[in-house]
C-alpha cells in the first residue's frame, strides 16, 4: 500500500520525540516477552564482516568484481527495453552498477528503512521503502501490543531519514516507473535477507511485471526461502558453512555515500548517451 501519514499525527507537532521516547519507555517496561522468537522475517541481518578469514577464502576481490560475476548469470535479461536494475544502498550499488552495465539496463536505488520497536530498536516491526511504500510485520505488532501511534511515530521518523538519503543519492532524478517493468533487485549478499524481504514486499505494491532477486553470495537456506517469494532468485554462490556476507570478499569495506552518488550519476550518463 502507499505510505500514508495519518492526519491525526499532525496534532503531535513538535512533541514527536516526547511521544516516541514515552512509548519507548513503556515498551522497555513490558515484561515477559521473549523477543528472539518474534523476529521472523524482519529480524536484523547477521553480522556482515569487514574482511575475509584469509585471502584464500575470498570468492570476490570487491563488490564490483562480485557484480561482474553475478552479471554473467543474468545474461538472458540483457538488452530488454522493460528491464530495470534496482540496488539496495549502499553495498548493493557497486554490485548493481556492474550488473546494469553488463545488461545495458538503467540503474537506480531502492531504499529500505527498518521501523524499529521503540526501546527494542534492533527488532523491526516493519519497514518503509522508496516510492512511499510501507510494510508492517503484524506478528510483531500484535505480540508486543504495539499501539498504532507507535507505528506511525516510527514511520514519521524513518520517513525523514529515507527522504534525506533519497535526496543525497538520487538528487533531482525522479523515482523510476516500476509498473509493468522487469525488475532485478540487487544487493551484495543475503544473510537473513531481512532488508531484501522488506524490499520485495514493498516493490510488489508498485506492480512490476516480474521481480528477480540477484546477489553474488547468500546463505543457502535464505536463497531457498526467496525462491518461494519472487519470480526468480539468483544466488551466484551459496557457500556452506556461510559465516557471513563479508567473509567471501577480499575487500568488504563500507561503500560511501559519495561512491553511491558517483555510480548512479555515471550509470545515468551512460544510459542517456
Amino acid at each position: 500500500m502507499e505510505m500514508v501519514l495519518y492526519s491525526y499525527l499532525d496534532c503531535f507537532g513538535s512533541n514527536y520525540d516526547d511521544l516516541y521516547h514515552s512509548l519507548a519507555e513503556r515498551n522497555k517496561k513490558m515484561a515477559g516477552f521473549r523477543l528472539s522468537h518474534l523476529a521472523g522475517s524482519f529480524s536484523p541481518g547477521a553480522s556482515r564482516s569487514g574482511g575475509v578469514m584469509n585471502s584464500e577464502t575470498a570468492l570476490f576481490k570487491d563488490r564490483r568484481d562480485a557484480g561482474r560475476t553475478l552479471a554473467a548469470q543474468l545474461e538472458k535479461y540483457a538488452n530488454r527495453d522493460d528491464l530495470l536494475v534496482l540496488a539496495l544502498p549502499r553495498g548493493g550499488v557497486p554490485v548493481g552498477f556492474e550488473v546494469a552495465q553488463a545488461l545495458h539496463a538503467p540503474l537506480d536505488i531502492f531504499l529500505v528503512r527498518k521501523l524499529g520497536v521503540p526501546g527494542q530498536e534492533e527488532l523491526a516491526m516493519g519497514a518503509i521503502a522508496s516510492g512511499g511504500m510501507r510494510v508492517i510485520n503484524p506478528d510483531i505488532v500484535r505480540s508486543l501490543g504495539i499501539p498504532a501511534e507507535m507505528v506511525e511515530v516510527a514511520t514519521h521518523r524513518e520517513e525523514a531519514e529515507l527522504a534525506r538519503r533519497e535526496q543525497a543519492y538520487r538528487g533531482n532524478r525522479s523515482f523510476p516507473q516500476i509498473e509493468g517493468k522487469m525488475v532485478i533487485l540487487v544487493d551484495d549478499g543475503l544473510a537473513t535477507g531481512a532488508s531484501m524481504y522488506a524490499a520485495v514486499l514493498a516493490l510488489r505494491q508498485k506492480k512490476p511485471a516480474r521481480i528477480v532477486v540477484a546477489v553474488p553470495v547468500a546463505a543457502q537456506e535464505t536463497c531457498r526461502t526467496f525462491s518461494e517469494l519472487v519470480d526468480e532468485i539468483i544466488c551466484a554462490v551459496t557457500p556452506t558453512p556461510f559465516y557471513g556476507v563479508g567473509a567471501w570478499y577480499q575487500d568488504f569495506s563500507q561503500t560511501s555515500d559519495e561512491e553511491v552518488r558517483e555510480l548512479l550519476e555515471l550509470a545515468a550518463k551512460e544510459q542517456s548517451s
